[in-house]
């Protein structure tokens, strides 16, 4: 299944919810800690994304 900003966003939550528990191990949050940075890279790139598509359009209408 094709990753989606929403599911993105729904699995960096679920993360920083598995961080806040204090019995998770070392190695554990270092493991979310790197899937959820990979997640947010993503998030940002399809907002960079989102933001490109609203411009162009934009300038369309203008023209």
């Amino acid at each position: 299944m094709k990753q989606t900003f929403e599911s993105a966003v729904t699995r960096i939550e679920e993360i920083s919810k598995l961080l806040e528990d204090r019995n998770i191990s070392l190695d554990d949050s270092i493991k979310l800690f790197e899937e959820g940075t990979r997640l947010s890279d993503y998030c940002s790139e399809c907002l960079k994304n989102a933001e490109q598509k609203i411009t162009e359009l934009k300038n369309k209408e203008a023209e």
